[in-house]
C-alpha cells in the first residue's frame, strides 16, 4: 500500500463492523490489529519521507563541498525542488487522513497520529521553501567550501604569534596534532574565505545565523569550563580528560561580547555548560551579563546539581530562567557507579529548590539510559512528575568520543515506551539484562497522553493523567530532529561548534584575543555554518558516530 491508498483504507476500515475493544489516546492502545496496522503504515510511510529528504540533502552536501561536478546546480535545485513537492504532498496526505478519520470509530488515534505527523513536518517545509526562493544565498553557498580553501591555504597554518590553531576539523584526541588534519585551518584563513562571498555587512547581518539549509540558530550553548566534580561513565573516559590551563578559557568579557554579538544577530535563548558550569566564580556576574541583553528572554544551565542548592537563589536573582539537572539513577549505589561519586541526596534536595524557585516547566531532569543500568527505574523517574512541578527526559545514549558507548547497552525510544506503558514482557523486544520491570519501586504501566512539542523541540513530550509534570524524550540517536536545528555551540576553549556530533571547530577565542572585530567574527561564525551538515555530524548514525571517533569526549565540549 501506498502512501494515498491510507485514507481510502481508513476510511474503508472505519466504516467496517470491526469494534475496537479499548481507545487510549497514549500509547498504549488496544485496538484491532487492522486498525493498528494502518496506522502504523501511515506512520511508517511518513518517517520514510524523512528518509528520502535526508538521502536528496546529501546530494546538496557534497556539491557544497566541492564534489559535484559542473551540472551540479541545476540537479540540486532539481532535487530540493522534487523535495518541496514531495513534503507537501505528505503533509496533503495526512490533512486528509486526518479529515476522514474524525467521525468514525477509532478515528480519535488517527487524528492524533496525524495532527502530530503535519506539526512535525511543516517546520521543515517552510524551511525548505525558503530554500527554494532564496537560490542566490544557495549559489553562494555551493561555490564556498572550507574543504577546498583549506587545499589552497595549509601555508598559514600558522597564525602570529607562531603557535597554530585549531579550526575547522580537528581531531578531539588531545594527544594526537590537530595540525595533522587535512582540513585544519586558521580563523584568518576562514575570514578571508567568508569574506570573498559575502559581498557587504548588510548581506552579513541578514545571513549570519542561516545555514546552508535554511536553518535559522536562535539558541547558543556556552561551556564555562572543562573541569567537573563528577566522573560520569558516559560522559568523560574512567582516567579522566586533559584539562587546558585557565588562560585557554574564555573569560568573562570575552563570553559577554560573544554573547552580544549572537543576541544582536538573533539569539534569543542561552544556556551555560561544562564540565560542571557551577564551579565558575563568576558565574553569577556571566548570568548577568547575559540577562541584560535586550532580546534574551531565557537563560539557563545544566547542572549535575551536586551544588546547585547553595548558589540558586543568586543566579536567579541574578537572571537566571531555567535549570536542567542531570541524575540518571534514584538508587545511591547506582549513582556511585555511574558517577564515580557521592551525592544524590544533594541532587535530589536541589531538584526540590529548582523546582520552588523557577516557574514550572522551566526545571527539567535529564536521564540518559542505558540498558542493564538504569532501565528498571523508568516509571520510578516518572512518578516525580506526579507532585512535583518538574519535567523528566529520558535521552538515548550518544556515542562520544571514548565514553564506552555500546549498542549491546543502547535502549531506543520505542523500547523505554514499550517498558513505560507495558507489562506483558512479550510486548518487550529487547529485555533488559536482569529480566526486570521498568519499576525498582514495583509501579504498574503508565498510560502517557501525548503532548504538543514546540517548533525546535529536541524533545517528544508526553504526560501522566493527573501528574503535575510532563515526560519527555531525546531521541538523537533513532529519530534525530536535525532538519529543525537552531543550535549552537561554544566551548569552554572558544572553538565554534556547529553540530553536536560534528568534529568541525573553528576558534573564536584565537579571533578575538588577535584583534578580529564583531563583523569578523560574524563572518567566521557565517562560513562555520554554511558547512554545517543536515544530520548528525554527516555521520548517518549511532554506529558512524562511534567508528568515526574524531570528537570530543562530551565533558570537553559542553553538555
Amino acid at each position: 500500500m501506498v502512501l494515498s491508498q491510507i485514507p481510502t483504507a481508513l476510511a474503508k476500515h472505519c466504516r467496517s463492523s470491526c469494534t475496537t475493544s479499548r481507545v487510549i489516546t497514549g500509547h498504549r492502545r488496544e485496538q484491532s490489529s487492522a486498525f493498528s496496522s494502518l496506522v502504523k503504515l501511515a506512520v511508517n510511510q511518513t518517517d520514510d519521507n524523512d528518509h528520502e529528504d535526508d538521502c536528496r540533502g546529501n546530494s546538496t552536501v557534497h556539491a557544497i563541498n566541492g564534489s559535484s561536478n559542473g551540472n551540479s546546480s541545476s540537479r540540486d535545485e532539481n532535487n530540493l525542488r522534487a523535495t518541496v513537492n514531495h513534503f507537501e504532498a505528505s503533509v496533503k496526505k495526512l490533512q486528509i487522513m486526518n479529515e476522514v478519520s474524525k467521525n468514525h470509530n477509532g478515528g480519535s488515534i488517527v487524528v492524533q497520529t496525524t495532527t502530530t505527523q503535519v506539526k512535525k513536518h511543516m517546520p521543515r517545509l517552510e524551511q525548505l521553501r525558503n530554500r527554494l526562493s532564496k537560490r542566490h544565498h544557495e549559489d553562494d553557498v555551493k561555490a564556498f567550501s572550507l574543504r577546498s580553501v583549506d587545499e589552497v591555504g595549509k601555508s598559514s597554518r600558522t597564525n602570529s604569534s607562531g603557535n597554530s590553531t585549531r579550526t575547522a576539523t580537528p581531531k578531539a584526541n588531545n594527544n594526537s596534532n590537530s595540525n595533522s588534519n587535512n582540513n585544519n585551518m586558521t580563523w584568518r584563513q576562514v575570514l578571508a574565505a567568508a569574506k570573498e562571498h559575502l559581498s557587504n555587512s548588510i548581506e552579513q547581518n541578514e545571513r549570519l545565523l542561516t545555514d546552508a539549509y535554511s536553518r535559522k540558530h536562535s539558541y547558543l550553548r556556552i561551556s564555562l569550563g572543562e573541569r567537573c566534580n563528577l566522573r560520569c561513565l558516559y560522559c568523560m573516559p574512567p582516567e579522566g580528560v586533559p584539562l587546558q590551563p585557565s588562560e585557554k578559557i574564555l573569560n568573562a568579557d570575552e563570553i559577554s561580547r560573544l554573547v552580544h554579538l549572537f543576541t544582536s544577530k538573533g539569539v534569543d535563548k542561552v544556556r551555560l555548560t561544562g564540565g560542571e558550569p557551577l564551579l565558575r566564580k563568576d558565574l553569577p556576574q556571566i548570568i548577568s551579563s547575559i540577562a541584560a541583553e535586550p532580546t534574551i528572554n531565557s537563560v539557563g544551565i545544566t547542572t549535575n546539581g551536586i551544588t546547585l542548592s547553595r548558589h540558586l537563589p543568586t543566579l536567579v536573582e541574578n537572571g537566571l530562567t531555567h535549570a536542567n539537572i542531570s541524575l540518571d539513577t534514584l538508587q545511591n549505589n547506582k549513582f556511585q557507579e555511574i558517577t564515580r561519586r557521592n551525592g544524590l541526596s544533594q541532587v535530589m534536595k536541589a531538584i526540590d529548590h529548582a523546582a520552588e524557585l523557577l516557574p514550572q516547566g522551566n526545571v527539567k531532569v535529564n536521564c540518559v539510559v542505558m540498558k542493564g543500568f538504569n532501565d528498571n527505574e523508568l516509571r520510578d523517574f516518572i512518578s516525580l512528575t506526579m507532585d512535583k512541578p518538574v519535567d523528566i527526559r529520558f535521552i538515548e545514549w550518544m556515542p562520544f568520543n571514548d565514553n564506552g558507548w555500546n549498542n549491546d547497552r543502547f535502549l531506543s525510544y520505542d523500547d523505554m515506551m514499550r517498558r513505560i506503558t507495558s507489562d506483558d514482557r512479550d510486548n518487550h523486544r529487547d529485555t533488559n539484562q536482569g529480566g526486570e520491570t521498568a519499576s525498582m519501586q514495583g509501579l504498574s504501566a503508565v498510560d502517557l497522553v501525548r503532548l504538543e512539542d514546540g517548533p525546535n523541540d529536541t524533545t517528544k513530550w508526553w504526560q501522566a493523567p493527573d501528574h503535575v509534570g510532563r515526560v519527555g524524550f531525546i531521541t538523537s540517536m533513532t529519530q534525530h530532529f536535525c532538519g529543525s536545528c537552531n543550535r549552537l555551540r561554544v566551548t569552554a576553549d572558544g572553538q565554534l561548534k556547529v553540530c553536536l556530533f560534528g568534529s568541525a571547530e573553528v576558534s573564536l577565542r584565537d579571533a578575538m584575543r588577535e584583534g578580529a572585530s564583531d563583523e569578523d567574527l560574524g563572518a567566521i561564525v557565517w562560513a562555520a555554518l554554511q558547512n554545517k551538515h543536515f544530520a548528525l555530524g554527516g555521520h548517518g548514525n549511532a554506529e558512524g558516530i562511534k567508528k568515526a571517533n574524531d570528537n570530543r569526549p562530551m565533558t570537553l565540549i559542553g553538555g
